[in-house]
């Protein structure tokens, strides 16, 4: 029977591997999505026939890294009908366990808009489900960070 020997790593080479085994082991790969919340909505006067809105939005950093954003792109639906969009770029970086404001800008899907309308119509509710959609970028360090936001609101409520 014949005995499988290794061949011999010089000594140097195996404390390279080792170095570099140990180093991997202490890399933490645990990140908590941040979570978005709306603390503002307002109409904003437009141009066009298209109306616009200033979304404002509070943004959690629940990690001990800061959270660099390259760009957002957001949608907002209202009974399942995507009402507003857009997209910014110009957005400031969430320190650890921190938090910040964004402030906002999107159009109305007027054609979306009026299916809503239409639907709301047909069938009369005592509150309208939304859903606010964003995609994080955070550059090349890491893929897109994906954010759902759902609940209702009582249109006719009185604040």
């Amino acid at each position: 029977m014949k005995k499988l020997s290794l061949p011999c790593l010089p000594p140097l080479l195996l404390l390279f591997l080792l170095f570099l085994l140990s180093g991997c082991a202490g890399v933490s790969t645990h990140y908590d999505p941040p979570t978005i919340g709306i603390n503002s909505f307002k109409l904003l006067q437009s141009e066009t026939i298209s109306p616009r809105f200033e979304i404002g939005l509070q943004l959690v950093n629940p990690n001990s890294e800061p959270l660099t954003l390259s760009g957002i792109a957001y949608t907002v639906a209202f009974e399942d009908h995507r009402i507003l969009m857009g997209v910014a770029n110009n957005l400031p970086t969430i320190e650890p366990y921190g938090e910040g404001n964004i402030t906002l800008e999107a159009t109305a899907d007027l054609l979306s808009g009026a299916k809503l309308l239409s639907s709301l119509l047909n069938s009369p509710r005592s509150s309208v489900k939304y859903t606010f959609t964003a995609k994080l970028d955070v550059g090349k360090l890491g893929p897109p960070i994906q954010i759902i936001e759902e609940g209702t609101f009582s249109p006719f409520e009185a604040q």
